[in-house]
């Protein structure tokens, strides 16, 4: 895992408008767009399909509850 990864708390969140047919098509573009970033664990928190395009907002998970946390390692806490 990349060291600025490690520093995450659980997730990334990315919020944007697609221009796009529909709801599905905003749906894969939002998720597409995590995985381009290295997040292949993503869900959408939520779409809405308004004029041109979605508005979505993705959540591209680091650690999941449960996981071994990378910012715990070495006792660094904070920064």
């Amino acid at each position: 895992m990349e060291d600025h990864y490690r520093k995450v708390l659980d997730a990334v969140d990315v919020e944007t408008f697609f221009v796009c047919q529909d709801e599905n098509e905003g749906k894969a573009l939002a998720l597409k767009l995590l995985e381009s970033f290295g997040l292949k664990d993503a869900d959408i928190v939520f779409i809405q399909h308004q004029g041109p395009g979605a508005r979505v907002r993705a959540r591209g998970y680091i650690f999941r509850p449960g996981d071994h946390y990378g910012w715990l390692e070495g006792g660094e806490r904070n920064g």
